[in-house]
């Protein structure tokens, strides 16, 4: 099965920007969707960002300055996150999803804190 490592998260002030990567241990060149999604303390996970084939959603929070990408030749996907806010900072965990009946598989997800 394959295996999803993020990095890019680190310690940023207000306004600054960050680049997460989610590194694949396989191809992601088949996969039917990928995502990122966010938990800061005390609170639920959250969707950020996700896309499909068909289109891609952001959450309303963080509409015009953070960008899902990916990278078929790195087996790699990214969350360009730009004017980050203190309201940012959370655990960020991406996502792919092989099947549309299987189970989704996550990383194990990176700090974001974003002081003020």
């Amino acid at each position: 099965q394959v295996q999803l490592v993020e990095s890019g998260g680190g310690l940023v002030q207000a306004g600054e920007s960050l680049r997460l990567s989610c590194a694949a241990s396989g191809s992601i060149v088949n996969i039917v969707a990928m995502g990122w999604y966010r938990q800061a303390p005390g609170k639920q996970r959250e969707l950020v960002a996700s896309a499909t084939v068909m289109r891609t959603n952001y959450a309303d929070s963080v509409k015009g300055r953070f960008t899902i990408s990916r990278d078929n030749a790195k087996n790699t996907i990214y969350l360009q996150m730009n004017s980050l806010e203190p309201e940012d900072t959370a655990v960020y965990f991406c996502n792919v999803r092989f099947t549309w009946s299987g189970s989704a598989i996550w990383g194990q997800g990176t700090q974001v804190t974003v002081s003020s």
